[in-house]
């Protein structure tokens, strides 16, 4: 296995790990705006649009043919808590898009989700390693609970940003506000500047 983007910080002194504000647990806590989906992958379908034009769709199966990329990291959750090196594996978003034969057709993406969550990224922020469709967490396939099949990983933000049960990234010509950006948290959510709410 060829690790490639991700890289973590190893072990030692953990107190430059933890961001404001933020307090480490062990456990995996389990949040969602809503009721948890039944989403199989037999049913499962993901696609890349620009504006309301889908590019390409994939299935389960096509999906996983794709180059998948181990990653080690840190997250954090805008409630507070932040879990250490956590393992995951999954399509990095350069890898999704080459598929689609898109470079960078606008500089805004939306990630859209089973449950009809939505939630907004700069592309750059998606780029260079940044961020992955996750399909498995510490080596098992992703919970229903925590996003699976599939979920968005984008961990250098507070992990609303990692939408759970993703199926499309939609790219826009603006920076579009998600679900709880439009319930008053950040646009753009930097656990490091404590990006919480709105006026963070």
């Amino acid at each position: 296995m060829v690790t490639r983007g991700f890289t973590g910080r190893g072990s030692g002194d953990q107190s430059d790990r933890i961001p404001p504000g933020q307090h480490l647990v062990e456990d995996f806590p389990v949040l969602s705006a809503g009721p948890t989906p039944r989403v199989e992958p037999s049913d499962w379908k993901f696609t890349v649009k620009i504006g309301p034009k889908p590019v390409k769709t994939w299935n389960w199966g096509e999906f996983n043919t794709l180059p998948k990329t181990q990653v080690t990291k840190d997250i954090h959750c805008v409630t507070s808590w932040s879990k250490l090196d956590t393992v995951w594996e999954g399509v990095l978003i350069e890898d999704i898009l080459a598929d689609a034969e898109l470079d960078r057709p606008t500089d805004f993406v939306l990630a859209h989700c089973y449950d009809n969550y939505s939630t907004n990224v700069p592309l750059t922020d998606l780029l260079s390693g940044k961020a992955m469709v996750a399909l498995s967490y510490a080596g098992k396939p992703l919970s229903r609970d925590h996003g699976g099949p599939a979920r968005l990983l984008v961990p250098h933000l507070y992990f609303w940003k990692s939408a759970k049960w993703v199926n499309a990234l939609q790219f826009t010509t603006r920076d579009e506000a998600g679900f709880w950006e439009l319930h008053g948290y950040h646009i753009y959510g930097d656990p490091w500047r404590e990006q919480r709410y709105t006026h963070d």
